[in-house]
Parts: structure tokens; sequence; C-alpha cells
């Protein structure tokens, strides 16, 4: 798992590529803690992950829980329809706004 973070504005922009499952979800959750201030903007690009196990969704509901209880936002970009498919139905989509391209993304979380 390749996971690349960059800031543009004050979105934190993380890109995801490869597989996220029990063997590297570690990685990706010590990747991703260090994003984490309070009101944070985070927008995931996961249009390079490949598969997610429970574990790869385990760690998307502790970054939500994180973020939004520090006043963050985070959104979804690129989901691989087997992905969005699977957390519909799992109802993790309850939880984060999707998004198809990185532009519009980042309008909905630079929106007031």
């Amino acid at each position: 798992m390749n996971v690349e973070t960059q800031e543009t504005g004050d979105v934190v922009v993380v890109r995801l590529v490869g597989e996220l499952d029990g063997r590297t979800a570690p990685q990706v959750e010590d990747s991703l803690v260090t994003v984490i201030q309070p009101g944070c903007k985070v927008l995931l690009e996961m249009s390079g992950v490949s598969y997610m196990s429970s574990a790869g969704l385990r760690i998307l509901l502790l970054l939500y829980r994180q973020i939004t209880g520090q006043n963050g936002r985070v959104v979804l970009v690129g989901l691989q329809e087997l992905l969005r498919d699977t957390m519909s139905i799992t109802g993790f989509l309850d939880f984060f706004e999707d998004y198809e391209s990185i532009a519009e993304g980042m309008a909905a979380l630079n929106q007031v």
C-alpha cells in the first residue's frame, strides 16, 4: 500500500494506492493519524485502491470518528464500483461523503 499526502490550501489530500487489508491497515492508520488536527479537512483519493477488507473499513471508520470528533471533515473520492457497492451495502457510505472527482471533493470541503 502506498500512501501519499499533500496539502492543497487548507485541505490534506491523501492518495491511497494498493490493497487495504489486514496486512497494510496498520501502515495506513499510522499515516492517516498524522493528518488529524482540530478542524481539518481531509480528502481521501481512493481510485487506486483495488481491494479493501474489513480491516480497511475499520480504519476508515476510525479515521471518520477521529476527524469528526475534532470538528473536521473527510470525503472520499474515486471509489471503484465494487468498493462503493460494498461500502453502501454495509452502511459505511452513510458516514462519508463520496465524490467522483478530486475537484468535486475539494469543492465540497471548501463550502462553508
